[in-house]
């Protein structure tokens, strides 16, 4: 049994060949690449949009410095101060940290006056408000490019009407209106960045998942009969379904979400360091304990991950055999052993799903809990850094909002790298799959031949399935155009090989087999498949209705379809509920086995080919049945060569030509009375038959 493979490791090989399939939709991934960088350069803004709503608008505290200290520091920077009665105000820094002057320098040496002011413009109809008590309450008045600036301190501002603290803070208040549209406009920004994110790379992983598997599908429906006979179906289904959708995993959940949490995170150690170095060492110091934690975990998760799934199929499988095979179950009496078996199973998956849960229950809390413990030291050292005039409030709730986007990614990120392994895992068996070519060499130039006569010959042919054991051996025979040519013999003899030959199921090893004196190889498959065709023993039809199984792609009136279904003796269709509507269910097990056949004749008379093969066509049909198949048989055989392969002798009779085949080679062959008189082979053959049938 085939179990779920996880890869221990990224696969670049594999990475490339996987992103080549995305080449087709690459304007579709840059699209939401580009809506990605938005969305998260968005997502990082928003908590410094914050941070300037606090200190701009709602704390708006000036630090003073005297004007002769100022040339002390770069001069250059406070070209936009307003100096008002020798001291100097940044109105565009504020509580921060005066474009670059180091605040802590200034407070050790005494410059800078740790009092709180508020500077702000100011007309007549602002001072009247104060009834002349204007210059008492303001501490410096002065004039910049024409405009009066007064400073208050914090204290006496608290002290103001509500009138007054509104006049003194209009431009304030206009601020922080403007503030919060541009809030609403970023979050409305990474909305719909994050909508065509997630749109387009679903796009593109849809797109990739189609191709691949119509890619896939297109290859295994033109691999050899040997190819398909050492692949089980199941698996060959899993890898077209469940491993092309781990490739659709891999574009639309891990990749695009592990480029934007990568991106996030990164976004918020650089935006916390550009904030404020000293804080920002602070946090990163705060970090590694998170990385070791999500290494370890990383391996837990892949570990219980790859149980999961390996439990999740062993339990898929036996399902789907013992549900396909219940009537066995049924039949002796296994419904307690088949329980108990299931019950094994589901108990190992129950355990392994309890241990994937175990490892995110635990790794979950602890991730939340350094999340925490984080943000209480930042918020500790930063406090501290607010005192000594370090940071501002803003900064500090900003470094607050960071860190948790900072931890947010973390979890998931642990999760997609397991689930990008299991992606690369399916790629692999996907690329293998298609790697592993074993075709019917199709370089026939004869796609359209000529008017075939349906003359065929089996000129010295060789073939074998393993190598060196021959099924067919030096085989030599010719069939003349509207010929009927049964082939019998024991079982193992190589009959049924010898229709997959004619059809170039299976190439011969040696000889030649010729249509119309040309080789076969010299013909399209398509050519070569349109003109032969087989009625197999087991009829295969589809999950369709009784009209598209009969004309398999052909357009056919319902007219055509019942001349037809009456040629063939099909009249049970005309009695089913819909006619040549009616669905039949899978496997076709809402009709009989005998009116399966019928079908399958009627098939063989829509396409109309020159040659067919009955392969075993009445092996299993009831007695009733087969006297109207053998109206059929008359009526199908009329005008075409006929290849006739079967163990129930009484069908062949009345064919022109019988060939005895015993180990591969061609022992006997003549018309039936002929190789009666002979009592060779197929005297045996008959005798054993006639005697079953008289004593049944």
């Amino acid at each position: 049994m085939e179990e779920e493979q996880v890869l221990s490791g990224y696969n670049p090989r594999v990475m490339r060949r996987l992103l080549s399939y995305a080449k087709p939709y690459r304007l579709l991934a840059v699209i939401a690449i580009i809506s990605l960088g938005i969305g998260t350069a968005g997502d990082l803004l928003l908590p410094i949009v914050i941070q300037r709503a606090v200190d701009d608008s709602l704390i708006a505290r000036f630090t003073r410095i005297p004007a002769e200290h100022v040339i002390e520091f770069r001069a250059a920077e406070f070209d936009d101060a307003i100096v008002l009665s020798g001291a100097t105000y940044i109105p565009d820094d504020k509580l921060v940290a005066l474009s670059g002057v180091d605040r802590i320098g200034l407070t050790e040496s005494g410059v800078l006056d740790e009092a709180g002011y508020y500077v702000f413009p100011y007309d007549d109809a602002l001072t009247s408000t104060f009834d002349g008590s204007f210059g008492n309450v303001v501490t410096d008045t002065g004039t910049v490019d024409g405009r009066q600036y007064a400073s208050i301190d914090a204290a006496e501002l608290d002290e103001l009407s509500d009138q007054q603290r509104r006049l003194i803070r209009g431009d304030d208040l206009s601020e922080l209106r403007r503030t919060t549209l541009v809030f609403f406009v970023l979050l409305a920004s990474v909305l719909a960045f994050t909508f065509a994110q997630i749109y387009f790379m679903a796009l593109v992983g849809q797109g990739v998942m189609k191709d691949m598997r119509m890619e896939l599908f297109s290859h295994t429906i033109r691999q050899r009969l040997g190819y398909l006979s050492r692949h089980p179906v199941g698996k060959l289904v899993t890898r077209v379904t469940n491993d092309v959708e781990t490739v659709n995993q891999f574009f639309t959940d891990v990749l695009i979400n592990l480029l934007r949490n990568l991106a996030l995170m990164i976004g918020s150690v650089a935006t916390i360091m550009l904030l404020n170095w000293r804080l920002g060492l602070v946090t990163l110091a705060t970090l590694p304990p998170v990385l070791v934690l999500t290494v370890f975990f990383r391996e837990r998760a892949r570990e219980v991950y790859r149980k999961v799934r390996m439990w999740v199929s062993r339990v898929n499988a036996f399902l789907s055999e013992h549900l396909s095979g219940m009537s066995i179950v049924q039949l002796f009496v296994r419904e307690r052993k088949v329980w108990g078996e299931f019950t094994e199973r589901n108990d190992e998956l129950l355990r392994a799903n309890l241990g994937e849960m175990y490892v995110f229950a635990v790794f979950r809390p602890i991730i939340d809990l350094l999340s925490s413990v984080s943000i209480a030291i930042v918020i500790y050292y930063g406090a501290n850094f607010l005192l000594s005039g370090v940071v501002s409030l803003g900064v500090l709730i900003a470094f607050v909002n960071l860190i948790r986007r900072f931890y947010q990614p973390v979890m998931s990120i642990s999760e997609q790298f397991t689930i990008l392994q299991s992606a690369l895992a399916g790629s692999e068996r996907v690329f293998e799959m298609l790697d592993d070519v074993d075709r019917i060499p199709d370089d026939g130039k004869r796609t359209s031949p000529r008017p075939i006569t349906g003359s065929v010959e089996f000129d010295h042919v060789w073939f074998e399935y393993k190598e060196g054991e021959p099924v067919i051996r030096d085989l030599s025979f010719r069939i003349n155009p509207g010929e009927t040519v049964a082939v019998v013999g024991y079982t193992g003899a190589g009959k049924t090989t010898i229709a997959n030959l004619l059809t170039r199921m299976w190439d011969i090893q040696r000889g030649r087999i010729l249509l119309d004196g040309v080789d076969i190889r010299e013909y399209s498959l398509d050519a070569l498949r349109t003109v032969i065709q087989p009625i197999q023993q087991d009829v295969f039809l589809f999950s369709d209705t009784v009209g598209s199984n009969i004309a398999l792609g052909r357009e056919l009136s319902k007219d055509e379809l019942r001349e037809i279904s009456v040629l063939v003796q099909a009249g049970f269709i005309e009695r089913l509920p819909d006619g040549f509507e009616s669905a039949l269910t899978e496997g076709a097990t809402n009709i009989s086995t005998g009116e399966r056949q019928l079908l399958s004749f009627a098939r063989i008379l829509a396409h109309d080919p020159r040659i067919i093969i009955m392969d075993e066509a009445t092996a299993s049909i009831d007695t009733q049945t087969e006297q109207l198949i053998q109206v059929a048989v008359g009526t199908i055989m009329e005008g075409r060569t006929s290849l006739v392969i079967a163990h129930r002798l009484s069908t062949i009779k009345h064919a022109d030509r019988i060939l005895v085949l015993a180990q591969g080679e061609l022992v006997e062959q003549g018309t039936h009375a002929t190789l009666i008189a002979e009592q060779g082979i197929y005297h045996n053959l008959y005798k054993l038959q006639y005697q079953d049938s008289t004593i049944t």
